[in-house]
């Protein structure tokens, strides 16, 4: 098999070479674009591990030799990661704009996927064609925190390819976890300057930290048909850094949903980025397994690739649900983590999932799955050790499973916001509205046939 074309980084064409070269979109040479991709500073820099771990990731999950992150400035689309090219001097890791395939994406705002550049209109004249090799290309735009295009994470094959559904959301998803890097470093950088600023430091990393902990949570919860979410998110008080509770709903394969809770070990900006990490990669998971401890399995592997210096671990339960004729099936699988319960209409509570290991630690950590049916008013409960260990000021005695329990067979007849709501205050009355450590509840119901 011949091996394929590895691309190029060229010089840009000057007046006299391509007298005929088509102007560029004005949006790539936009002053408030530009100035956003000078902040992030990423412009003829090494290449560094949290970029490359997502190029890597990619390139896995893909099959494709050659994935890359680009920050694009006004002449040139600067390759800050690349897979299948190995130079690291940044002055090689460019090619100019007009070569680029980025600068449609640029134009757009929007993703471009390429199955055969020489027959696609948009692309059949770009210079790449014959200069780099590439013939499929798929890229979705990275956004600074306000919106401006910096650049594109992208994928490019030498021979034309049909892009399935599958490497359109793992691209699409991972261009998001590259603006996350780029978003941390930014607030990271403010952070920084706000503690030298000693006349407002305290509040503003406290607000900093907030800030940084609601990004990492999504922004609202998807609407799956057939059952009712709600999360409850509250942080432990007196902590200024960001710790590293989520939760976490999105859709997965054959019209399934995945919904997960987890807890990252630590705190502050290296909890942020595995938290960010975590989040990112079980939604590419997602995308094409709805195995619960297959997708557990993968985020292991990214954390001991991720981490290869020094180890981060986290603990999650994964939930996998799939709507049937008589109400919905789940599975579920744990790392390391508390399992789910379920409450039954009639107020019986059960436990699902075995504990398993927490991820991280070892290569191939033993994760199993276990499944239930749910029916018309049954409901399933994630939650975080902020929940169960919880403290009570007068005696310290913890909140513990058995108060839990009996929390959840008390709340009869309630839908998935007033469980999860029902649990955070049973916590707050406990702790005397002081509770020690960030709590994080996902509540799941399975609406009663009406009458």
């Amino acid at each position: 098999m011949t091996p394929p074309t590895r691309p190029q980084p060229r010089q840009p064409l000057s007046d006299d070479t391509a007298p005929d070269r088509p102007p560029l979109p004005t949006a790539v040479s936009d002053p408030a674009r530009l100035a956003a991709v000078r902040r992030t500073g990423l412009l003829d820099t090494a290449p560094e591990e949290p970029f490359d771990r997502l190029t890597r990731l990619a390139a896995s999950l893909l099959g494709t030799p050659f994935v890359f992150v680009t920050v694009v400035d006004a002449t040139r689309s600067f390759w800050k990661s690349s897979t299948g090219f190995d130079d690291i001097d940044p002055e090689k890791r460019q090619t100019p704009v007009e070569q680029s395939f980025c600068r449609y994406v640029i134009d757009a705002d929007a993703e471009l996927v390429v199955t055969d550049a020489r027959a696609d209109p948009r692309t059949h004249d770009n210079p790449s064609i014959e200069l780099t090799g590439v013939a499929a290309w798929a890229g979705f735009p990275v956004h600074s925190v306000d919106g401006h295009v910096l650049g594109t994470f992208s994928a490019m094959a030498t021979a034309p390819r049909e892009w399935t559904p599958r490497d359109i959301e793992v691209l699409r998803t991972l261009s998001h976890a590259a603006a996350g890097e780029i978003a941390l470093r930014d607030a990271l950088h403010e952070a920084r300057a706000a503690t030298q600023r000693a006349e407002h430091a305290a509040t503003q990393a406290s607000t900093l930290a907030l800030t940084l902990q609601e990004s990492l949570l999504p922004a609202r919860l998807p609407q799956i048909p057939g059952v009712r979410v709600a999360a409850r998110y509250r942080r432990g008080v007196g902590g200024d850094e960001v710790l590293g509770d989520f939760y976490d709903v999105f859709p997965s394969t054959r019209s399934a949903w995945a919904a997960v809770v987890g807890d990252v070990s630590g705190k502050g900006p290296r909890a942020a980025k595995t938290t960010a990490l975590a989040r990112y990669t079980l939604r590419a998971a997602a995308a094409r397994s709805s195995i619960p401890s297959h997708n557990l399995a993968t985020l292991n592997t990214a954390l001991r690739e991720w981490y290869t210096d020094d180890s981060q671990y986290l603990t999650a339960v994964y939930a996998t649900l799939r709507v049937n004729d008589t109400g919905v099936n789940v599975q579920v699988s744990c790392g390391g983590h508390d399992p789910a319960l379920v409450r039954r209409a009639d107020g019986t509570i059960e436990t699902l999932g075995r504990y398993g290991l927490v991820l991280g630690w070892l290569p191939e950590p033993p994760l199993r799955d276990q499944r239930v049916q749910l029916h018309p008013g049954d409901s399933l409960l994630l939650y975080t050790d902020g929940v169960t260990e919880a403290r009570r000021p007068t005696d310290r005695a913890l909140f513990g499973i058995d108060r839990l329990r009996q929390v959840l067979a008390d709340t009869t007849d309630a839908d998935a916001e007033q469980l999860a709501a029902a649990v955070e205050t049973a916590v707050l009355d406990f702790t005397g509205h002081q509770p020690g450590d960030d709590t994080a509840i996902l509540a799941l119901h399975v609406p009663a046939l009406p009458d």
